[in-house]
This record gives structure tokens, sequence and C-alpha cells, in this order.
């Protein structure tokens, strides 16, 4: 009866270790597709406004700038989400690996 009451229990706690790494691991996702959704918007909505500018450009030097800025800009904007994804996987990652961790500390101690 021993045997059995310490099976129940481990098996407890592994399925609530992985029903608390499933709940990490779907915010960190949603929160990274908002994130992504966020970024293509952004992008999108930039790239459209200096598609604009560029149209009405009135010399070959002013959509050379327009051109270069939208450039240097969207090369900033795109470093700086590929850091904070990076950022948000890591996070994701770190969370979903924290109740096995934690099983693994019990396990050994």
């Amino acid at each position: 009866m021993m045997n059995f009451d310490s099976t129940s229990k481990m098996s407890k706690e592994a399925m609530d270790s992985m029903l608390t790494t499933v709940s990490s691991m779907t915010k960190g996702f949603q929160q990274i597709a908002a994130e992504a959704t966020e970024y293509s918007k952004k992008s999108y909505e930039e790239g459209a406004a200096a598609a604009e500018k560029l149209a009405s450009a009135k010399s070959l030097d002013k959509a050379i700038e327009i051109q270069t800025d939208y450039a240097k800009s969207a090369y900033e904007t795109f470093v700086a989400q590929a850091t904070k994804m990076g950022e948000l996987y890591a996070d994701l990652a770190k969370e979903a690996y924290k109740p096995f961790e934690t099983a693994a500390a019990k396990a050994s101690a």
C-alpha cells in the first residue's frame, strides 16, 4: 500500500509539472504571436508610408534619400525586433523548464 501512495504522489506531481509547463508555454506563444503581429503591422505601415514618400519625390536625390532613410530604419527596427523575439523565446524555454527543474531537485534530494 505504501508503494501505491508514493507512486500516486509522483504521478500527481508529474501531471502538475506538465500542466504548469503547458500553461506557461501557451502564454509565451501568445505573447510571441502578439509581438510578431504587431511588428508585421508596423512594418507594413512604415513600408507603405515610405512608398508614398518615394512616389512623391521630386528628384532622384530626394528619392535616394527617402529610400536610404527607410532602409536604415527598417534594418534597425528588424534588429531590435529579432533581439526582442530571441529574448521572448529564451524566457519561454526557461518558464517551461522550471517545473521540471523543481522536480529534478526534489528527486536528487
